[in-house]
């Protein structure tokens, strides 16, 4: 592909269900760029001390953004892959200066949904496009507040199973939007995609949304 050619698609680097239905909800055209068996995916998330939540977040998507394209170029290499550009996300939840991540099992959930309920916090969204040697990035922030939250109610919410693997142990696009009293920011980048900067970075890579459904 020349720097001239408009691409057809996206690579997507990343397994969420939801970054996916947010690019079909903006027309994108998408094919995974997923992890090889070798590489240790999380050990990118790894907390470094001293880190605000938006260095935090802007580090992580950087350093997934490059070990996307070390993977296409290998698989083009391997396979003839397509070289189209690439997108990349990244989402955190901080309650002032502490991160809050994926919860490690049904009590750290329950943990997090008591530091969250009755309060605001932000939802921090990282997002990255590469094309070539490329990296264009940008950040979503966005505040959310919770309603308060009984044990029970927390209890109830976490036995769905659908705090686990989540930022912050909830889904705005789930039952956890029964808690939320108010939104200021952007409702798709708290899910994991903010829409309007990801298809001004794609549109910069060349990709048009509206013209590629």
């Amino acid at each position: 592909m020349t720097a001239t050619s408009a691409p057809a698609f996206v690579w997507l680097a990343s397994q969420s269900p939801r970054r996916q239905e947010l690019l079909r909800q903006i027309g994108v055209r998408f094919e995974l760029l997923l992890p090889d068996p070798h590489e240790d995916a999380e050990a990118l998330e790894a907390l470094v001390p001293g880190e605000t939540p938006g260095q935090y977040v802007e580090r992580v998507v950087h350093a997934k953004a490059l070990a996307a394209q070390s993977r296409l170029v290998r698989r083009i290499a391997l396979h003839a892959a397509v070289d189209a550009p690439i997108l990349v996300a990244d989402t955190t939840v901080a309650l002032g200066g502490t991160i809050l991540g994926k919860p490690a099992d049904a009590q750290d959930a329950a943990r997090i949904l008591g530091l969250l309920a009755g309060r605001s916090h932000r939802v921090l969204t990282a997002v990255a496009v590469v094309r070539g040697a490329r990296i264009d990035q940008t950040l979503s922030l966005s505040r959310v507040r919770f309603a308060r939250l009984s044990a029970a109610e927390i209890a109830a919410y976490v036995a769905t199973g659908e705090p686990f693997g989540k930022a912050g142990a909830y889904a705005i696009q789930g039952r956890a939007a029964a808690f939320i009293r108010r939104i200021e920011g952007s409702h798709s980048g708290i899910m994991g995609l903010p829409l309007h900067e990801t298809s001004r970075l794609l549109q910069r890579a060349g990709l048009d949304p509206d013209r590629h459904d």
